[in-house]
């Protein structure tokens, strides 16, 4: 209970940073009507993650993309979408067993300052396009290459590999606004570090520090978050309790994991080429 009740901590914290922004600011912009379809997406994208671990966050930047939602909002809001998600998941993934705090320490120790200072870091809206459609295409070689590791051939985690590691996943996490966890889990699964169940457990916890760092980082230099974000918010927490209940009972869904793998390759050339 120590540890659930520190994510809790942690979320209500994040949030008393970010609510007098959105309380303020909800209504500023006008033409940014709900779309029925994107909240259906959103759900769709919270549960696939959350099933396998992550927060998100990719698929709600490429979400964004695809209906024109501003850059100078996609970065706060998927990390808020992926603080909750990511949370969701690994409460569910901690609570049956798969948590190994010892792999998680030496990388959230090179990732959390790291991701501070990405978030903390302007870059060119046609930049950030740029970097965020390459990993987008990451996120799709992840959904549809998924590496099989089996548990009697885990190895011992290096801890300064572990740290480089953790500390280049947190830099460009919190400055394109995704958690780290769609890289993370096939390099621990590459290094024969982790099985896929401690795999998402792992990378949900990673992913949640690394996204309440970036929230910080980017609230000390001016956050800009949708308007929509309450809504979007109690859509993806409904899809992640789904997602990440039915992941840690073992669902399978490789058909679904390729669909997704297509609309994150739409996004991607779509802020390609846009």
């Amino acid at each position: 209970m120590t540890l659930e009740r520190g994510i809790i901590v942690i979320a209500y914290a994040v949030l008393a940073f970010v609510f007098p922004y959105m309380r303020n600011n909800v209504f500023i912009i006008s033409g940014m009507d709900l779309n029925i379809w994107f909240l259906v997406i959103l759900f769709i994208v919270a549960f696939m993650y959350s099933s396998v671990g992550h927060g998100g966050a990719s698929g709600y930047l490429a979400l964004m993309a695809l209906f024109g939602v501003s850059t100078v909002f996609m970065k706060a809001s998927a990390l808020s979408l992926n603080l909750f998600v990511s949370a969701i998941s690994f409460l569910a993934y901690q609570r049956a067993g798969f948590f190994k705090v010892k792999i998680l320490l030496p990388l959230i120790l090179g990732s959390i300052p790291m991701a501070f200072l990405g978030a903390r870091t302007n870059i060119d809206a046609s930049l950030y396009k740029s970097i965020l459609a390459v990993f987008l295409l990451f996120a799709v070689a992840r959904m549809v290459y998924q590496p099989q590791v089996k548990d009697k051939s885990l190895i011992p985690v290096n801890f300064l590999i572990s740290v480089v590691i953790g500390a280049l996943l947190g830099f460009f996490s919190g400055m394109i606004g995704i958690g780290g966890g769609i890289i993370l889990s096939p390099v621990l699964l590459l290094l024969g570090w982790t099985n896929v169940k401690e795999t998402a457990a792992i990378s949900a916890i990673f992913i949640f520090l690394n996204s309440a760092s970036g929230i910080i980082g980017l609230y000390s230099t001016g956050i800009n978050i949708s308007p929509n974000i309450i809504y979007w918010i109690v859509i993806a927490i409904l899809g992640g309790i789904l997602g990440a209940w039915l992941g840690s009972k073992k669902l399978s869904h490789i058909k679904l994991n390729y669909l997704l793998a297509f609309v994150l390759l739409l996004a991607s050339f779509k802020l390609f080429f846009a």
